[in-house]
């Protein structure tokens, strides 16, 4: 089922979601807008392969900056950070949608990442690009995507519980963690 808006409200007002730093005002009929952080991570243009399984690939060839804006020029593909830091109990999932009003200028947030599991703490790295013709400026603090929340039987092992929970309690834009996987021989 997914979450209404007073439903939204009682979660977060009786701690079973948490939201930091939580608005009243984002509450939306079916879901929570969230806002775009100040913190933005970018691969260089260049010519090295990134291997999932080799991390020292996935961090080579990076920038970062903590800035009040950005822009996103054509084609560019960015990592960004939520300003919001949110807690998911081991009953309700999250998915992360894109606002029109930022899609209709050509900026997708979320390339599949999308799914936010039960019992996940953190900030949530958001998967920009921008496939406008034009550059797009992006401001920390603005609407930028909305969750919905649904709930769900209570899972045996929730994120927080899982030994191989990559990204939790991360904070800031965080970059692919797929290294620690290790494959199967």
């Amino acid at each position: 089922m997914i979450l209404v808006d007073w439903q939204i409200l009682d979660r977060i007002q009786r701690g079973f979601i948490t939201v930091e730093p939580f608005d009243p005002r984002l509450v939306q009929p079916n879901s929570l807008d969230i806002r775009l952080g100040n913190h933005f991570v970018w691969y260089e243009r260049g010519d090295d392969v990134i291997d999932p399984y080799q991390g020292e690939t996935i961090a080579r060839g990076t920038q970062q900056t903590t800035s009040d804006s950005i822009v996103l020029s054509p084609g560019q593909f960015m990592l960004a950070e939520t300003c919001e830091v949110i807690g998911l109990p081991d009953n309700i999932v999250a998915s992360i949608e894109g606002k029109s009003s930022i899609a209709r200028l050509g900026v997708e947030l979320h390339q599949t990442g999308g799914w936010i599991d039960a019992g996940f703490r953190g900030s949530i790295t958001l998967e920009m690009c921008n496939v406008n013709q034009r550059p797009v400026r992006m401001y920390a603090g603005m609407p930028i995507g909305q969750l919905v929340f649904y709930t769900t039987e209570r899972a045996l092992l929730p994120y927080d519980r899982k030994k191989d929970a990559k990204y939790m309690d991360q904070r800031q834009a965080t970059l692919s963690r797929y290294h620690r996987n290790l494959p199967e021989l």
